[in-house]
């Protein structure tokens, strides 16, 4: 296996410094004194000897990797860290290998699915770890390392290009992939500690404060409490919440030239921002008077507190919950997971095939029928007043048709396997779009510990999937890939 020893040099090292991680919940877990010590000391042991084997076993491999291997990597690093990340709840709460696994993997890839109850009593340290890999995960564990890595004398553009979502991948907002990759990094960290300084004036202790801006930012959704962010009962702290989930929503791209140019001009020229914040605000106007109507609500100006708290917090793909929409009117219910498959930007921390991915195949479809009336017409697809190439518009049609397939094949397995028609539909979506709670049995209101052991392996799958949008992950998966 000495072909892609330049692949697992790597992985090592990705190993090691995801190892490193482990110690701000294992100093956390000592100075608490919570009982968790044991587990991080035997995880981060054990993480970083795994990954101190690979480095030096493949050393002699070391060199920059071709687009082939950037996708290998990519797919390693996220199958196999919820691997090391899954030890602390095997280890402290006695949880199965597989439901650790689709824990660790839900937080990794921001999705915010779970299958723990008793979030209020767990010990802090094990929380602050649930909630530091959505952090981490949300921007990219890959970007992270492709900031580093150069300093090792690893290249790192094949991987950030396999990594980073959207059908764009060549964005060139900086000559060097290293510092685009410590750009939005710096971003990210900056509006992290707004998160952690807002919350906490709005009235969360300082624990709170920090996972929920974790998961905020990030659009992952977990929480501290069952009772998600419905335990705090706070108005004000919604809108803060609302505010920070629109700000990540928005290409993480355009935040940096922003910040880099000085200018809100980048936001104007953004052609997904006006759509993302006018799809979201007018869903929420909308949904507010006919959750009235139906009685959900006593009066609108309640019924708009919620509609605007969920069809951000579901848009996004974070999957915040204040009531149990679960039980609102099954069109509404649908309405929020529809939005949660294409609402977030492309460069976003978010879920879904992303508001470029729909603006392109509504105009692809557009110009389709605009040749059926005028078969010589010449008609551009146009995005953001530049001219969309063929490629491009292939590869979108491609996108999409995989993108129903895979939710069209996780649904009817979760079915075959005996869950009824709404959860298999709505686990699948919610899987596939990293938005975590679902509808039915997997909704707001419970869990996915309901699932078995094959159904559990297979949103942990959807998940992946989702994360990686389909394609990197499967073309490893094909037979082509590891030809010659």
């Amino acid at each position: 296996m000495t072909r892609f020893a330049a692949v697992y040099h790597a992985f090592g090292m990705i190993v090691m410094l995801f190892g490193l991680t482990l110690l701000a919940p294992l100093a956390l877990s000592y100075a608490v004194n919570d009982g968790a010590q044991t587990a991080y000391d035997e995880t981060f042991a054990l993480t970083m000897l795994s990954g101190a084997f690979l480095w030096y076993r493949y050393r002699r491999g070391k060199r920059d990797l071709q687009i082939r291997e950037g996708f290998l990597l990519v797919a390693l690093v996220w199958t196999g860290l919820p691997a090391f990340a899954a030890l602390p709840f095997v280890l402290q709460l006695g949880m199965s290998y597989h439901d650790a696994y689709f824990e660790a993997v839900a937080g990794l890839t921001a999705t915010g699915a779970t299958v723990i109850v008793g979030l209020d009593d767990l010990p802090m340290s094990i929380n602050l770890w649930r909630h530091q890999m959505m952090w981490l995960g949300g921007m990219g564990l890959i970007v992270l390392a492709v900031a580093i890595l150069p300093m090792l004398g690893i290249g790192g553009r094949e991987m950030l290009k396999a990594e980073l979502p959207g059908p764009m991948k060549d964005s060139k907002m900086t000559p060097r992939v290293a510092e685009t990759a410590k750009g939005l990094w710096l971003v990210y960290i900056g509006i992290t500690v707004l998160c952690v300084l807002a919350y906490r004036w709005g009235g969360m202790t300082w624990f709170d404060a920090v996972c929920h801006a974790f998961s905020t930012v990030s659009l992952g959704g977990f929480s501290t409490h069952d009772a998600s962010f419905g335990h705090f009962d706070s108005p004000s702290l919604e809108w803060i919440a609302i505010a920070f989930m629109l700000f990540s929503g928005i290409n993480y791209a355009t935040h940096f030239l922003a910040l880099h140019g000085r200018s809100l001009r980048p936001y104007r020229f953004d052609p997904e921002a006006p759509w993302f914040v006018g799809v979201l605000l007018g869903s929420a106007f909308l949904l507010a008077p006919y959750l009235t109507w139906e009685g959900t609500h006593g009066d609108f100006a309640t019924s708009l507190r919620h509609s605007m708290f969920h069809v951000v917090s579901v848009a996004t793909t974070t999957g915040y919950a204040t009531v149990d929409y679960g039980q609102w009117p099954v069109f509404a219910g649908l309405w929020l997971l529809f939005l949660g498959s294409f609402a977030t930007s492309a460069g976003s921390t978010g879920g879904g095939i992303k508001m470029m991915r729909a603006m392109l195949l509504y105009k692809q479809v557009y110009r389709e029928l605009i040749r059926t009336m005028h078969p010589a017409a010449v008609y551009h697809v146009r995005l953001g007043g530049a001219v969309a190439p063929q490629s491009i518009l292939f590869a979108v049609l491609a996108f999409g048709f995989m993108y129903m397939v895979s939710i069209v094949s996780v649904t009817l397995l979760l079915a075959l396997t005996g869950l009824d028609a709404l959860t298999s539909f709505s686990a699948a979506v919610a899987c596939i779009n990293n938005t975590g709670p679902g509808l039915g049995g997997v909704g707001p209101a419970g869990n996915y510990l309901l699932l078995n052991d094959f159904q559990t392996w297979l949103c942990s799958f959807a998940m992946l999937l989702g994360r990686l949008e389909i394609f990197t992950l499967l073309v490893v998966l094909t037979p082509a890939f590891w030809r010659r």
